[in-house]
């Protein structure tokens, strides 16, 4: 199937497709016309990449997964250097989630010092800007 079939089966814009190409995790063939052919099994591996990105792994990291990938889920089989890759990925999310909180909390505490700063005549007159409403 040309690049087009693939980006319509699986939702995945054409210009993704390459990128995966570019990063080495899909391998299409090169017709006589120099067009990209893929086989059926790139739509299992489009949607193994899909839910791997998902799980917050990098490129690389899938790059490395994806051999050890069997079904759309994907399974992985078990082993120590992909547990390793796994656990380091969740640590390093963990560690930004940390962050993240700890940048919450400091925000918090300066509105909460300006608000407290703030006159009471000024407080709600149209000074402050209003908060952002949620889409």
């Amino acid at each position: 199937m040309l690049i087009g079939e693939l980006s319509r089966r699986t939702g995945v814009h054409t210009h993704q497709l390459r990128y995966y190409e570019a990063r080495g995790l899909l391998e299409p063939h090169r017709g006589a016309n120099g067009y990209r052919e893929y086989t059926g099994d790139a739509v299992l591996t489009v949607t193994q990449i899909r839910r791997l990105l998902e799980a917050g792994l990098s490129t690389e990291e899938i790059a490395y997964l994806l051999p050890c990938a069997t079904g759309a889920a994907p399974e992985l089989e078990a082993c120590d250097e992909l547990l390793e890759v796994l656990r380091a990925r969740l640590h390093g999310l963990d560690d930004h989630i940390g962050t993240l909180v700890r940048s919450r909390q400091a925000l918090h505490g300066i509105i909460d010092t300006v608000e407290r700063n703030l006159p009471a005549e000024q407080r709600g007159c149209g000074s402050v800007r209003p908060e952002p409403t949620p889409a």
